[in-house]
């Protein structure tokens, strides 16, 4: 018993104690589904049957499929749009609250919660009802004088950005994190330019921005990877209507693996989307060194 109790008061044996409960859950939760789902990639399986081997069957009929293309072509113009506009409005509120006033603290939290309740459902079928003909924008609308009711989600020229006002409403969780690099930032750099003449905008162009490239950087990537995986939106206000003009890939795969029961399909889709995030990724890392900052403060 003693000699147990000395094993497990080791600091390397207390450690793995500790860390098992998360490489039990990490194997169980995600190598394990990720192994299946690879080996499902290259099947026909309708989950009622069993999984019958195909090759590259399921990636050929990608190929020729038009709304695989759709949602690609929808969800890369969702993300590509929706990212710089976030990451812009974060960055002007950061920059207005970064003297530090008294009621700073509540105005913070009032920008910050949208992010929190941003991707739940209730806010998606709030955001719905908004943008309904009858909805509140509208009403709004009317009430300046603009009599014309606009069909916001029934438009295909207008309900993509209905999506996409939703998520840059939500950019809370981006401007804190530039808000916490702005007061990394000396004040003596400012201090500095004022004495050699420089402006407010000479200082942002000069100091401000070329230090924070390194947070930009790091919200430009977590930012891409949850446009291209975004899912609730979708689902919940649009479906993808109208003719499929939201359509997002991550739509189109639960579709395809819960409405038609294509689950070999589905898996082949979700393994195109781990390398499309891949690609993505890789060609941020690729260009890091040419636009980011790392000379420290």
């Amino acid at each position: 018993m003693k000699k147990l109790k000395s094993m497990i008061y080791k600091e390397s044996v207390s450690g793995l104690i500790f860390v098992a409960p998360f490489i039990i859950g990490l194997v169980m939760f995600l190598i394990v589904p990720l192994g299946i789902s690879l080996y499902y990639a290259f099947c026909d399986y309708n989950i009622l049957s069993p999984a019958v081997f195909t090759g590259l069957e399921n990636f050929k009929t990608m190929i020729n499929d038009e709304l695989f293309w759709k949602s690609l072509q929808v969800t890369l113009f969702y993300t590509l749009v929706s990212v710089p506009l976030k990451l812009l409005f974060a960055l002007l509120v950061a920059l207005l609250f970064q003297k530090t006033t008294k009621a700073a603290g509540i105005y913070r939290a009032i920008y910050y919660l949208p992010s929190i309740i941003g991707g739940s459902v209730a806010v998606s079928v709030l955001w719905k009802r908004m943008f309904a003909t009858d909805g509140t924008v509208n009403q709004i609308l009317h009430a300046l004088g603009i009599q014309t009711t606009i069909s916001w989600l029934g438009n295909t020229k207008t309900a993509i950005w209905t999506l996409i006002l939703l998520t840059v409403w939500q950019f809370g969780s981006s401007m804190l994190i530039f808000l916490s690099a702005l007061k990394q930032i000396p004040s003596t750099y400012y201090e500095a330019a004022m004495v050699d003449g420089a402006g407010k905008w000479k200082q942002f162009l000069k100091i401000t921005l070329p230090l924070l490239t390194p947070t930009i950087f790091f919200n430009l990537v977590m930012q891409m990877i949850n446009g291209l995986l975004a899912y609730t939106q979708c689902f919940i206000i649009t479906q993808g209507k109208p003719l499929n003009s939201t359509l997002f890939y991550m739509v189109h795969m639960y579709n395809q693996t819960f409405v038609y029961y294509k689950a070999g399909y589905g898996a082949a889709l979700a393994w195109v989307m781990i390398l499309i995030v891949a690609i993505f990724t890789s060609l941020l890392f690729a260009t890091k060194k040419k636009w980011v900052y790392d000379g420290g403060y």
